[in-house]
């Protein structure tokens, strides 16, 4: 009896695994049980994080989205602006070139072919001879022909105190555009 109490207390105190652990069947049904919990929670984890990166992706796209239409919205009113802008500096030169035929700067004058001018306050009278050509123009300066190419300076000494000059500043076909001062020689 002895021998039965402590075979049930060791028994007691040294629990055991089931004798179905122990088999082969056992262990293999435990390892499948393991394998299947494995896979369950990678295929988890996997369609979280799929969920989680698809989140992100449509934000992202719908992000791209916005910023593509405000890009285009944007790209449209600069190209608006610069439409505008190129058609009020059309405006402005035309009434430029509207006020100079008008009103040229002052000691610029405007010359017609076959017309002539009293400029430089009155010193001199100026006419342009027949159309410019392709590389000069012909003045006529106070009864005198003269031939000038743009940017030339003609000297004209009215009397030993007075001295002009008239510069060619451009010309085409139509026009001429001419400057003229007079000024006082100083004394030497």
């Amino acid at each position: 009896m002895t021998e039965r109490m402590e075979a049930g207390r060791s028994a007691r105190m040294n629990p055991q695994l089931p004798h179905f652990s122990m088999t082969r069947s056992g262990r293999f049904l435990g390892v499948v049980v393991c394998a299947v919990l494995i896979l369950g929670i990678a295929i988890g984890s996997y369609f979280r994080g799929w969920t989680a990166g698809n989140r992100e992706e449509k934000a992202s796209n719908e992000r791209i989205m916005e910023l593509q239409y405000a890009n285009q919205k944007l790209t449209a009113d600069n190209t608006h602006q610069m439409a505008t802008i190129a058609n009020l500096q059309t405006e402005l030169d035309n009434v430029k070139d509207k006020l100079n035929a008008i009103m040229p700067s002052q000691g610029t004058y405007n010359i017609s072919p076959n017309q002539s001018m009293i400029v430089a306050d009155g010193h001199l009278t100026i006419g342009l001879i027949g159309s410019p050509k392709n590389q000069s123009v012909n003045i006529n300066i106070n009864s005198k022909q003269q031939s000038a190419a743009a940017g030339e300076v003609i000297n004209i000494a009215l009397d030993p105190s007075t001295s002009c000059q008239v510069r060619v500043q451009s010309f085409d076909m139509f026009k001429a555009v001419l400057t003229a001062s007079c000024a006082a020689v100083k004394p030497q």
